[in-house]
């Protein structure tokens, strides 16, 4: 279960940076307030897989699922540009991420 609340906390951190950037420097009130409850949600889902989990596992792979998310979606919704070595280096923190979830005590 920490790991599931972990990966939704992750989850959650994605979807919070795309409405910051929505906000457009909180100047758009809808996406400001769903920044901020995004935010409370995926802080709140990170402390509580922190009661079981290594604080740097956790927060490894929290930012991490975050840095992936928001590239991906970056890259879809708002067609970023991104060159085969950005995606390598993507992908390597994706190696990471497993890595640090197979090596884990917990």
């Amino acid at each position: 279960m920490k790991w599931l609340i972990l990966i939704l906390a992750g989850i959650l951190e994605t979807f919070w940076a795309v409405c910051l950037k929505y906000s457009q420097g909180f100047t758009k009130p809808l996406p400001s307030v769903l920044t901020l409850i995004g935010m409370t949600a995926s802080f709140y889902l990170l402390s509580l897989s922190l009661r079981e989990l290594p604080l740097g596992i956790a927060y490894g792979i929290w930012t991490g699922i975050g840095t992936i998310g928001a590239v991906i979606v970056g890259i879809y919704f708002f067609h970023e540009t991104v060159s085969l070595l950005q995606v390598a280096c993507v992908l390597l923190i994706l190696i990471g991420i497993i890595g640090l979830k197979l090596l884990a005590q917990n």
